[in-house]
């Protein structure tokens, strides 16, 4: 543990882009080889959309970076936080509740937050258009969606008093996750329901992305399930059942061009219906 805490300590920056690369890599390879569904559909074309959105993203963090580590640093000298006031425990037990609260606020709670607040929503549900959910898909976000899960991490830190190392942990097994659950892979269904009560299974996650509430708005967890176990958030629905995209934007015109993507949070919006 002590080896995994000096390496996130000072991880270079180089090191968290080839994480990044080699994740987005290594899992299109799989679903290239065991697919859950077969699309039709200009694969390079979605993943160049989805892989722009990951560099706004990118550029968003790096920029706002300073942010995080001058907050982890003053929790840290002023001991305040969560994880400066628990009693004096093993560093992996201390590990564990540290990556759930920050899974917690900067995964969970955000991403209910930007379903429940309509302004938020605006940025968010662009994620949602995606008809074609595959690992790109997992940081298609919009850059405002960048500030706004930046601002989410940047207090959960603040509360949870994270030190450096362990929001890079956090960060990298975040990205991991996130392009595996995203990743249009097929898993033998009793893996897939066994790896759901501990994390956040493909399965699991592509019910969110069923085009239809209350499936949209459920399933909000990045790492960890317990989070939707616990809240009530959590729904199962079989893949057969599931269509991907939202029903307000259906038309492929508008989820699969650059920029009207960019410029949807500030059109005019239909409103989600329940089904």
């Amino acid at each position: 543990m002590n080896e995994i805490i000096s390496y996130f300590s000072s991880i270079p920056s180089s090191h968290r882009s080839l994480i990044l690369v080699a994740g987005i890599t290594i899992f299109w390879m799989i679903e290239n080889a065991y697919p859950l569904f077969k699309f039709n559909y200009k694969k390079w074309h979605h993943a160049g959309i989805n892989i722009f959105l990951t560099l706004t993203t990118i550029i968003v963090n790096f920029l706002l970076a300073f942010i995080l580590l001058k907050t982890a640093d003053w929790t840290i000298n002023n001991n305040f936080g969560i994880l400066q006031w628990l009693p004096k425990m093993s560093i992996l037990l201390y590990t564990l509740i540290g990556l759930l609260l920050l899974d917690l606020i900067g995964a969970y709670l955000v991403h209910l937050v930007e379903h429940k607040v309509k302004f938020l929503w605006r940025f968010h549900f662009i994620h949602h258009t995606d008809t074609w959910i595959d690992t790109t898909t997992a940081n298609r976000h919009h850059p405002g969606e960048s500030i706004i899960r930046f601002a989410f991490t940047a207090m959960g830190v603040f509360i949870i008093g994270s030190p450096m190392w362990m929001i890079f942990l956090y960060q990298t097994l975040s990205v991991i996750a996130t392009q595996f659950n995203h990743a249009n892979i097929a898993i033998p269904k009793k893996v897939d329901t066994l790896l759901s009560y501990f994390i956040v299974s493909p399965d699991m996650h592509k019910v969110h992305h069923h085009h239809v509430m209350p499936y949209t708005d459920s399933n909000y967890g990045n790492i960890f399930s317990i989070w939707d176990r616990l809240f009530g958030t959590f729904r199962t629905l079989s893949k057969e059942e599931i269509i991907y995209g939202i029903d307000t934007h259906p038309n492929p015109t508008e989820h699969n061009n650059l920029k009207n993507l960019l410029k949807i949070p500030f059109q005019n919006q239909p409103v989600k219906e329940k089904k």
